[in-house]
């Protein structure tokens, strides 16, 4: 994905950038304050990947024959199309060893493919003490284990605020934010905050957050088929100019529906690219059809409208 940039623009950006640096006396990365979405310069630029959790039923399947490994799913990323592999933390033998990491990585360089990212299972919503610990030093060990891979970008939930309030629980939820993106950004790697029920089920909760952690290195992990509202294509809009990761759901469901619905992933495809959001695009695939069979269609047709 290159774009056209002459040497005078690029000089000329370069020292916009960093004068604009300097005179907020920034000297690590991480520490940056911003609040609004990413300039990006240019037009939108969609690249197609596929996440592991779309086969979650087949990395620990009990039938030996039917079980797959992460190399497996690299192959399965290049042999229908996808530009990167989203490798879901869940499907990760443990412990989790850098050798391990180094395979994977040399793999992926060997398929042509690129690790377009990384998901933990966190919960930053926890009060203080040793269980919020745990949580915090679980994302900065995948920050760790990203930086091996080469993937820039890790999803991250808010969590769940059990006995907490959802003031209470969002203060938690962005201290440790605070904390990890700043840890992230020293490694140049971006955390995106899923929309993902609770305190961020819809688009208010989540951007609060984001602007009131104030990270270059945080944006948001946008789950298009995670906001069950009355018009979640209008949340989807709202929340777009802040994606740095997006995973796609064939499904969606509104506010008081029983069942889901399909989504209409040209309107979702026409939103990203209103946004001009530059980046990965993830099939996330959670429907109920064999994903053997269903997901290579769902790539193809995601693929043609990203290619439009």
């Amino acid at each position: 994905m290159r774009s056209s940039i002459n040497r005078r623009d690029f000089l000329k950006t370069s020292s916009h950038a960093g004068l604009a640096v300097m005179g907020m006396g920034l000297l690590m990365p991480g520490r940056a304050r911003a609040v609004e979405p990413p300039k990006r310069r240019g037009a939108p630029r969609l690249a197609l990947s596929l996440a592991a959790y779309s086969f979650r039923d087949y990395f620990k399947h009990a039938d030996p024959a039917k079980r797959i490994t992460l190399f497996d799913f690299i192959d399965f990323c290049a042999e229908n199309g996808c530009q990167g592999t989203e490798l879901t933390s869940y499907y990760f033998p443990q412990p989790v060893e850098t050798d391990y990491l180094l395979k994977l990585k040399r793999h992926a360089f060997l398929r042509g493919i690129e690790i377009s990212g990384g998901a933990i299972g966190n919960n930053f919503a926890f009060p203080n003490g040793e269980k919020r610990d745990q949580q915090i030093a679980l994302a900065k060990r995948w920050v760790d284990y990203s930086a091996i891979l080469g993937a820039p970008h890790i999803r991250v939930f808010a969590g769940d605020k059990g006995s907490l309030t959802d003031s209470q629980a969002r203060t938690m939820c962005i201290s440790a934010l605070e904390e990890c993106a700043d840890y992230a950004g020293g490694k140049g790697i971006f955390l995106g905050l899923e929309n993902h029920g609770g305190i961020v089920a819809e688009a208010d909760g989540v951007l609060e957050i984001l602007k009131a952690v104030k990270s270059p290195w945080l944006g948001i992990n946008l789950d298009t088929g995670n906001f069950q509202t009355d018009d979640p294509y209008a949340d989807l809009a709202r929340c777009a100019p802040y994606a740095v990761n997006v995973q796609v759901k064939v499904e969606m469901r509104r506010r008081g529906q029983a069942k889901h619905e399909p989504a209409d992933l040209g309107r979702v495809v026409k939103i990203l690219r209103e946004a001009n959001y530059q980046g990965y695009v993830a099939l996330e695939y959670e429907a109920a059809p064999d994903p053997w069979k269903a997901v290579p269609a769902w790539l193809k047709q995601l693929k043609d409208l990203l290619a439009a």
